[in-house]
């Protein structure tokens, strides 16, 4: 067995498979890169290595840098979580060159899989049902006038797919050929951006389907198992963000065929440790091979709790040269999981936020398990994924399920950084998930939208004025569940705020043992409440709330339903507003919706555009996104290059509208 581990990632990732190791007795090293110095998985580490700038290219995708790394701390393996460099068969190979063990598959099963059209042709091989569509012969690359009559042929809608890749990345949909060669440049773009291959194929696009994955394991004996089915149909952007087990559309009959097939697959490909396929679910309950995942999964920790198995545990064993210590009759699922994924991105438009972290609070009191990369005070940068933290719950039935990981999105607490907690949120609560009519068009198909309250809620004004004149009263109080602490503060005491401009008040009211706060039209009895370093907990007789909150030198962040609310004290200050000029305003400064990198200029000064006119395009966490015009006009000045790094807010071009 291994006594020291490099892992070859950041993040929550890196944490995770640390924990692993520590109770295995395994040392642990990490690597960072220049903004990652003061991160959560250095702090974990028995050792910690520099490899480079920010820039993944010169530190997390640097493989040199990386050998060198685990040759230096005398690691005798390296794990490389997931994203990065898991799938990239050339490092696999530079670390069997030079002595260091591979936690994963051979270099030869991450070539022929992370080739998407390859893999399919095996699956083919392997007897696995696989989409209709069209894939490029061996060695050929079709010019795009040849992939336009493939198209024609498929008929719409279709999905242009990179060959190479995964995530959504180089993945577009096509509704009507009129926009086939725009969406072709797109994901070839994007493709090679993403993975260093341009090559596309074209799949028939199978509608409302469900995305079910088979997690498989293998080792170098020949033996492989499935550990049965993840159910990951809720994404955004062909992303997930949210995934359970058992799936809600199993049968005992559709498990073992798609399992059978999954292991079918893993010999054909001749793989070893621990990998996923990934498969298309029609509304007939027919199933196609999507692509198999050489790596660990992200949505792994559901897996361990229906199993009861440590996956990076196996990991570790197989590629230390163990067999696998049980056979498929030996394995059964045990009770309901669900995993969510916390991302530092903005709940409506899915563009990534970066910023300063001034609270993370897991829900610990709440039977959930946190798997974070992230701690109070950490700083979330623009260069890597969105992925801070995933919650997951398990519970013997999948109704227990639900209400512990609603339970637990309402103790999870992320102040400083905006997060998709609230989208979260509203889709654990929705009738449909609640029902497992679950696909992967299932934002879209039940109208979820997450837009940011406009002015703070009634429960919000009350928080913050309950902290407010907590913190003038000099004295603890001996009983927090009771009011009587405010017999020292000033009956009827008004409290003003400013949240985005506009000023709101509340006043404080002594009642008997309790407080009356008085709104604009609106009157609250507070019966009970109590204030910790971070959590605020108050109610009436009927509701009670529980709200995160941090003292900020302007004044208050406090967070509600997932959202966070910035509030000044608006004593003494002057607050001016100022107008920002966000894409879809009508203002002429074009301010960047997040913080990215200007990867393509589509328009120059002088340029008249019409409305929706695409001007340029930012990357950003490994996607890209498109800056459109908001209306007709002149482009006066552009303020930006290819190549530009620009923050969130930072102008961009100047438009004037044309009359």
């Amino acid at each position: 067995m291994f006594t020291k581990i490099l892992i070859a990632n950041r993040g929550e990732i890196a944490c995770r498979v640390m924990r692993t190791c520590r109770r295995m007795g395994i040392a642990t090293v990490a690597v960072y890169s220049d903004v990652d110095r003061r991160a959560l998985h250095v702090r974990e580490a028995d050792e910690a290595i520099a490899i480079g700038p920010a820039m993944p290219a010169a530190s997390y995708l640097h493989v040199e840098r990386i050998i060198a790394a685990a040759l230096r701390s005398g690691a005798q393996a390296i794990h490389p979580g997931y994203g990065f460099l898991s799938e990239r068969a050339h490092f696999a190979a530079a670390c069997q060159a030079a002595g260091v063990v591979f936690i994963g598959p051979p270099a030869s099963a991450v070539t022929l899989m992370g080739d998407k059209i390859a893999a399919k042709r095996l699956a083919i091989q392997a007897g696995v049902p696989t989409v209709p569509g069209f894939q490029p012969p061996v060695g050929e690359e079709m010019s795009a006038a040849q992939l336009v009559i493939e198209a024609e042929r498929i008929g719409c809608p279709l999905l242009i797919k990179a060959a190479a890749g995964g995530g959504g990345k180089g993945m577009r949909v096509v509704e009507d050929l009129a926009q086939f060669a725009a969406a072709l440049a797109a994901a070839q773009r994007e493709a090679l951006a993403a993975f260093g291959d341009s090559n596309v194929f074209l799949e028939r696009l199978i509608q409302h389907p469900r995305h079910v994955e088979f997690q498989i394991l293998a080792d170098q004996y020949g033996h492989c198992v499935h550990l049965f089915e993840r159910e990951c149909s809720i994404q955004r952007r062909h992303q997930k963000i949210l995934e359970e087990s058992p799936s809600p559309a199993m049968t005992h009959e559709l498990r073992i065929q798609m399992g059978s097939a999954a292991v079918r697959l893993a010999q054909a490909a001749g793989y070893v440790n621990a990998g996923t396929v990934e498969f298309l679910l029609g509304e007939d309950r027919q199933f196609f091979f999507l692509e198999m995942n050489t790596r660990l999964q992200v949505e792994h920790p559901i897996t361990e709790y229906t199993t009861g198995l440590d996956l990076v545990q196996l990991q570790i064993e197989i590629a230390a040269g163990a067999a696998l210590p049980f056979q498929q009759e030996q394995l059964v699922q045990n009770g309901h999981a669900i995993e969510v994924r916390v991302c530092a991105e903005d709940p409506g438009s899915f563009l990534p936020t970066t910023g300063h972290i001034a609270l993370f609070a897991s829900p610990s009191a709440t039977e959930a398990r946190t798997d974070a990369g992230v701690e109070t005070g950490d700083e979330i940068s623009m260069y890597y994924d969105s992925l801070i933290a995933k919650v997951i719950v398990h519970a013997p039935d999948r109704i227990s399920a639900l209400q512990r990981i609603q339970a637990a999105l309402t103790h999870i607490a992320v102040l400083g950084v905006t997060t998709n907690i609230p989208l979260l949120g509203a889709i654990v609560a929705h009738p449909a998930f609640h029902t497992g009519d679950t696909t992967t068009d299932f934002l879209v198909r039940n109208g979820l939208e997450c837009t940011a309250p406009n002015a703070p809620p009634a429960e919000v004004l009350i928080a913050a004025g309950l902290l407010s004149m907590e913190r003038e009263i000099e004295s603890a109080y001996s009983d927090p569940w009771v009011a009587g602490s405010w017999r020292h503060s000033q009956s009827g005491a008004l409290r003003r705020f400013v949240y985005c401009g506009s000023e709101y008040t509340v006043t404080m009211e002594r009642s008997g043992t309790g407080f009356r706060a008085l709104l604009p039209g609106d009157l609250r009895l507070i019966t009970h409440y109590r204030a910790t370093t971070e959590w605020l907990l108050f109610g009436d007789d009927t509701q009670h709330w529980d709200m995160p909150f941090v003292w900020q030198a302007s004044g208050l962040l406090v967070g509600w339903q997932g959202w966070q609310f910035d509030l000044e004290l608006a004593q003494g200050l002057r607050v001016e507003s100022t107008q920002l000029g966000f894409i879809g305003d009508p203002h002429v400064r074009l301010e960047a919706p997040m913080p990215g990198t200007v990867i393509r200029m589509l328009v120059g000064e002088g340029d008249q555009v019409a409305a929706d006119t695409p001007l340029l395009v930012i990357e950003a966490m490994k996607m890209e996104h498109v800056v459109v015009a908001p209306y007709a006009g002149l482009v006066q000045r552009i303020h930006v290059s290819v190549g530009s790094m620009v923050s969130r807010g930072e102008v961009l071009a100047e438009v004037e509208r044309a009359d």
